[in-house]
């Protein structure tokens, strides 16, 4: 009988809508070489919402993450979304190797997982994680991230157009005539970076040795419990 209250319970809060917490670990680990990922942002959040859409124009919170790391404009826009965040769960910058985690209680609204965080150095690259499909079942699950281009600045790799904070800095050279003004107005993987070795001159700031990546720059590995 007391089995027949829980059931028949549970169902009546299934139809009227009712909220079933679920907690999330979202580990991200930095597999780059020596770039940096500016602070993260991870949010679950319902699938309607979204950070950004690969092949349609960045928005202005997303131009901001992608150009200076500034996260603070997706968190408005998520929080009115009524979704579950974790605002730079590194404290700072999360160098190359190394790993963050953050911890969610979400519910079955929030559905989808979202993160992205600031490549250093670049114009405008970031990792992106976007609407990944929350998974009922308990366990682990890995997911690569790869970095995409917000399209709202030109790759031109130069060092005074690339935010600079403390390590971030590393192998930037002068003198770089820039290596295209192409903006290309929407967001798309990321071609990533070419550079040079010649530190006072060439197209380039950026120290080909060092700064080149490819695709995946980074590996999610979420815990449902």
């Amino acid at each position: 009988m007391l089995k027949t209250i829980i059931k028949s319970t549970a169902l009546v809060g299934l139809l009227m809508g009712t909220v079933q917490a679920v907690d999330i670990e979202v580990r991200l680990v930095n597999n780059m070489a020596t770039s940096h990922f500016t602070p993260l942002l991870v949010a679950a959040h319902p699938s309607t919402a979204h950070i950004f859409i690969p092949g349609m124009p960045a928005s202005a919170a997303l131009q901001a993450m992608a150009e200076g790391g500034d996260i603070s404009g997706l968190v408005t826009e998520l929080t009115s979304d009524s979704a579950n965040l974790v605002e730079n769960p590194a404290g700072g910058l999360l160098a190359a190797g190394e790993n963050a985690v953050a911890t969610l209680t979400t519910d079955t609204n929030n559905d989808v997982l979202s993160i992205v965080a600031m490549i250093l150095p670049s114009n405008d690259g970031f990792i992106g994680l976007h609407n990944w499909k929350i998974p009922t079942q308990p366990g682990v699950y890995r997911v690569n991230l790869d970095a995409y281009d917000s399209g709202t600045e030109a790759n031109d790799e130069i060092g005074a157009n690339i935010p600079q904070p403390g390590p971030t800095s590393a192998g930037i050279g002068t003198g770089g005539t820039g290596v295209t003004t192409l903006v290309e107005g929407f967001v798309h993987i990321h071609r990533g970076v070419l550079g040079d070795t010649n530190t006072t001159g060439g197209a380039s700031d950026f120290d080909s040795t060092q700064h080149r990546w490819l695709n995946p720059v980074a590996t999610a590995i979420i815990t449902v419990r």
